[in-house]
């Protein structure tokens, strides 16, 4: 976290939030739904993945998890254009990997076994985008509905699945409309921050896929 603290020379502000000040923003700046829907979050990376929404959402700029280091270079130029901007990745379920954005993005590439999404990590766009709103609206509705003890799956609920249906959803009612999406697909995210994998946190039931519909216990 302290490697984005170089960015405060560059004029940029910077906050990190735990539980209890993600809930606390979420209840102050926005309806009991959503602070319904925040508490309804069974696992802590559901409760990052909500908070995320609502504050780029209401406020834009950029989000970052706390495991990603920056590079250094210069990230004045993702906030330019007023458009929202997304990682996306690739799944190849045969090896039980990730493909390469050089593989997957070229023409004509494709493979029955890859599944295509966009990452919820970073989100960099302007406040109010119809993508992330649209996304925050879908995982509220999601968690308000449902049942007493249901541990709903966090990947397509609050997470990258969650995101990904929303943008597909914006994409056909631009479509249907002639309206501009209003995105930028960032193939070169690792250009300016790499995401630290050798952590703890990742073989237990911190991790979210260990975790998956599963209760949390702190």
């Amino acid at each position: 976290m302290e490697s984005w603290q170089m960015l405060r020379s560059a004029g940029f502000a910077l906050a990190c939030f735990d539980e209890l000040s993600a809930r606390r923003f979420v209840a102050d700046k926005l309806e009991s739904r959503h602070l319904n829907a925040f508490d309804a979050c069974y696992h802590p990376a559901m409760r990052s993945d909500y908070f995320r929404l609502s504050y780029i959402g209401l406020y834009g700029g950029c989000y970052v998890d706390a495991d990603d280091v920056y590079s250094g270079n210069s990230v004045g130029g993702l906030f330019d254009d007023g458009r929202l901007k997304l990682q996306p990745l690739c799944y190849d379920i045969l090896s039980g990997a990730m493909v390469p954005p050089e593989a997957f993005t070229k023409p004509h590439t494709d493979s029955q076994n890859w599944i295509f999404y966009f990452n919820n990590n970073p989100l960099i766009g302007p406040p109010g985008h119809p993508i992330i709103l649209r996304a925050l609206e879908r995982s509220t509705n999601l968690l308000n509905a449902i049942a007493a003890g249901e541990l709903p799956d966090i990947q397509s609920t609050t997470g990258p699945g969650n995101l990904t249906a929303s943008l597909v959803a914006q994409a056909l009612i631009c479509h249907e409309t002639n309206t501009n999406l209003a995105l930028t697909v960032l193939l070169d995210w690792e250009r300016f921050a790499t995401t630290v994998w050798p952590l703890s946190y990742r073989v237990d039931a911190r991790n979210w896929r260990l975790s998956n519909r599963k209760h949390f216990l702190r």
